[in-house]
């Protein structure tokens, strides 16, 4: 009995830290926790003629939302409303618009109606090392990828706020990528812009919270699209090979992730194991809405430091060992 009792004063005295710990975190952690209903809302999706935009599109009609995409190729945009018309009986809107255009969005917007759900999916990648990168490319990729979404919000807010407490939460989300949290050889401007939106998105949940609309920011590996394999043809060397460690997802893996992580208002939004590492190791100070991720996030930053370290030393010895071959050759 002495044993018992013992063993039970022990497990108490190791249990009252954590359980001390959760309940400080469940009273801090800002904002609180919420669910954003898909079902018989107006969803707007950019870039959303093919690949990830496609099946978010897709999966938002199946679940009841009316929804509305917006490309720059017309023809394609006819495809995707067509492909989504046969498959969920859901007749979508569509828009040939490219987002560097804010008049031209803001026009889509007007005559799209009130936006309850905006994901901002448009993006563009070209890898390259800065040095061979043409400017051109550089400003191409951080207007659309970047520039783009601030057009974008900027044209949906007026109607989004809009009797916003009658017509419950919304939410911005913003496509990101892991190369938005961690930088890649190769990946200097797309990085840059993916970078870019970890920042606007911290700041506009701020700004938008008390008008109960909820951001997200979601952050997939690669991506098994037509994209993709363009991307890869002109790939440098090092960038495919510390891109190899990381398997690709298919692109519905991605929506479905997109949208439950859109649903439960969650901020940053992985899609897969190495994308909730990178989000527990750049936790930094970015919103939280779950006391026990909260809880995960505290307890592990030490180790998963270390492990990030293992994973530059890895990198930048393949960068070295590289550099070495192609000096030698």
């Amino acid at each position: 009995m002495a044993a018992e009792t013992s063993y039970l004063f022990l497990l108490l005295l190791l249990l009252t830290p954590v359980l001390l710990l959760l309940l400080v975190l469940t009273l801090i952690v800002r904002p609180k926790s919420i669910k954003i209903p898909i079902k018989n809302r107006h969803v707007f999706i950019t870039g959303g003629s093919s690949g990830i935009g496609l099946a978010l599109a897709h999966q938002a009609a199946s679940q009841g939302a009316q929804v509305s995409i917006l490309a720059r190729n017309q023809e394609k945009l006819e495809q995707a409303r067509n492909s989504i018309l046969l498959s969920t009986g859901i007749e979508v809107s569509i828009f040939s618009v490219d987002v560097r255009d804010f008049q031209a969005v803001k026009q889509a917007i007007d005559e799209a109606g009130p936006i309850d759900v905006l994901i901002c999916n448009q993006g563009v990648f070209m890898a390259q090392e800065l040095d061979k990168e043409s400017l051109e490319n550089v400003k191409f990729m951080l207007d659309i990828n970047l520039l783009g979404c601030f057009h974008l919000i900027k044209a949906v807010l007026p109607g989004m706020k809009k009797n916003r407490k009658d017509r419950g939460p919304g939410s911005i989300a913003l496509m990101s990528s892991q190369a938005g949290q961690v930088g890649i050889y190769g990946y200097t401007a797309y990085a840059a812009s993916k970078f870019g939106l970890r920042g606007l998105g911290e700041a506009l949940q701020q700004e938008l919270i008390s008008e109960n609309i909820h951001v997200s920011i979601i952050c997939p590996p690669d991506t098994d699209t037509p994209g993709l394999v363009e991307e890869n043809k002109g790939r440098p060397e090092v960038t495919k090979i510390i891109a190899s460690s990381s398997g690709a997802m298919s692109a519905d893996e991605v929506a479905q992730k997109a949208l439950n992580g859109i649903k439960s208002g969650t901020f940053i939004v992985p899609c897969n194991f190495e994308g909730l590492l990178l989000c527990l190791v750049t936790a930094g100070l970015s919103p939280q809405r779950s006391p026990l991720m909260a809880f995960v996030e505290v307890v592990t930053v030490g180790v998963l430091r270390v492990a990030a370290l293992f994973f530059q030393w890895d990198w930048y010895g393949s960068i070295a060992k590289w550099s070495a071959q192609k000096k030698g050759t």
